[in-house]
């Protein structure tokens, strides 16, 4: 069975990018374009993994990184994107989150992003 990861971006070419490449390596994908979205895909779907990025409508990036604090959801692995600087002391309250495993800034290196997300799910690319 593959594992599920919800995109969480409000750039509906950065969404179908991440949905392309992800699924190109085995992964299902579920998009959200907003927090609403989010907080809701991540209760129902359980995903394995969630991509988020922090500059969203409907409740920022910060706000749905405490809401997927909770008990329902508090396993999932995040990795937070931006394409805002973010200075380092906001890096690593970010990263201090229980759930947030990585923090990459945008543009993102998708083949470094696929292997992250191997590493981190315990996967492999499909073969050739």
């Amino acid at each position: 069975m593959s594992k599920k990861i919800l995109v969480v971006d409000d750039d509906e070419s950065i969404c179908e990018l991440l949905k392309f490449v992800l699924e190109r390596d085995g992964f299902g994908v579920v998009l959200a374009k907003d927090g609403e979205q989010a907080l809701r895909y991540a209760e129902a779907e359980q995903p394995d993994l969630i991509l988020l990025d922090l500059m969203l409508p409907r409740y920022g990036g910060f706000e749905i990184l405490r809401q997927l604090q909770k008990p329902k959801t508090g396993s999932i692995q995040i990795i937070v994107m931006t394409g805002r600087y973010t200075d380092r002391s906001t890096q690593e309250l970010i990263r201090g989150e229980s759930n947030v495993v990585d923090f990459m800034e945008k543009p993102i290196n998708t083949a470094a992003l696929v292997a992250r997300i191997h590493t981190l799910l315990k996967t492999s690319p499909p073969a050739p």
